[in-house]
């Protein structure tokens, strides 16, 4: 049973189990969701999938495997067994509604006479008495009024009367090349983690209690710890200003979720390109600023460091003295990015730009060179990728 679906999964390249098949398997036959397409896909998304980020994999998938379902394109005896249909849709009717489906001959002449409007049906239709269509007072269709019937698509004001519902489906489209929000961010952001336990012995250490209690005799001696914290230290350049204001929301996204992922984290803002200052605070950045010398002496070799921005300037910028925007810098951008890659191991670069806008821009090609390639678009793919990276040593 469902094994096709498994497959058309394996193939769309969602990365399910056996496991989470039966799972799905044992769901069925406790009937948590039964004769209802709707309910059963988002219990079969809520058992084989695991990651949102694989959401549109799984809807192209069970379209695949269900195609021709939603839309009856073939018989549907074919589809659901008769016996299925027949005891599924009385349990929901009212006496009034059972008493009303004996004018059509009872709900067997109903899906009969559906079944053979279907076939003889070749156009859309509105209004009337007979074809599957809206508004009117077929029993087939939406938007109309008939004591019973079954309702396809949806069109119009519902009147409750429908004594089925086939509707087609449309799926939200959700992959990993998406914008980031705020979660998005925290879960790619912990591929970039290992946990420490230091400082003070704050928290209480139920394991190492049980043993050492035991070692006592019995006699209770409790054991603290230091609380567990990400131990990896990072810093954090953003651009600011100018062609960046139209990122602004996922920059402060992406700032607020390494708030919270890093303990050891560093911020510094720049404008365009990094020369031989940088600034903590915006309303400040003329009066107090730090000497990119002081970062870069400052902050060990094991700080992993990630610079935030479009990469988009003119090219003078980055390779000549006085190529700054808003003040003479005595020594050209590339110089200082150099310094950089000498004084840190591990460096990129997010660019909120997508990737295939990248390679008509020329500063960005040069600052691709300049990072090793290490460039990375700010989606939830991208940034996962340039995690990975970090993480390495």
């Amino acid at each position: 049973m469902l094994l096709n679906l498994f497959h058309e999964l394996r193939a769309a390249q969602v990365p399910v189990s056996l496991r989470e098949l039966l799972d799905l398997h044992e769901a069925l036959r406790q009937h948590l969701a039964f004769a209802d397409m709707e309910a059963f896909y988002f219990l079969a998304r809520a058992i084989l999938v695991k990651d949102e980020r694989h959401f549109d994999k799984f809807d192209r998938a069970f379209a695949a495997y269900f195609e021709g379902l939603q839309a009856l394109g073939a018989p549907l005896d074919a589809l659901i067994p008769e016996e299925w249909l027949h005891r599924e849709f009385q349990r929901f009717l009212t006496e009034e509604e059972r008493a009303g489906l004996q004018a059509l001959g009872g709900l067997g002449a109903l899906l009969e006479m559906f079944k053979k409007r279907l076939a003889e049906q070749t156009d859309k239709h509105a209004g009337g008495n007979k074809w599957i269509g809206t508004g009117g007072t077929s029993p087939f269709g939406s938007g109309g009024y008939n004591p019973e019937g079954i309702r396809v698509g949806e069109a119009g004001e519902r009147q409750g009367k429908a004594v089925k519902v086939w509707e087609q489906r449309d799926y939200r489209n959700l992959d990993d090349q998406v914008g980031l929000g705020r979660r998005n961010i925290n879960v790619a952001l912990r591929r970039l983690r290992k946990f420490a336990r230091e400082g003070a012995a704050d928290e209480f250490d139920i394991e190492s209690t049980i043993d050492h209690t035991a070692r006592n005799a019995g006699l209770l001696n409790i054991r603290m710890r230091p609380e567990r914290h990400n131990a990896v230290k990072l810093l954090l350049l953003f651009d600011i200003g100018g062609s960046m204001d139209m990122h602004i929301q996922i920059c402060d996204e992406l700032f607020s979720a390494c708030k919270t992922e890093f303990k050891h984290l560093e911020h510094f803002y720049f404008h365009n390109f990094i020369y031989e200052s940088v600034w903590k605070d915006n309303q400040r950045r003329i009066s107090e600023r730090t000497a990119t010398h002081d970062i870069l002496h400052r902050y060990g070799d094991d700080y992993k460091v990630i610079f935030v921005g479009d990469a988009s300037m003119a090219p003078y910028e980055i390779m000549q003295p006085g190529g700054s925007v808003e003040y003479w810098n005595e020594e050209p951008g590339i110089l200082w990015m150099k310094r950089f890659k000498q004084a840190f191991r591990k460096v990129i670069w997010l660019n909120p730009y997508p990737r295939n806008a990248w390679d008509y821009t020329a500063s960005i090609q040069l600052v691709r060179e300049l990072v090793d390639e290490h460039m990375y678009p700010l989606t939830l793919e991208g940034l996962e990728e340039g995690m990975r990276y970090l993480a390495k040593g």
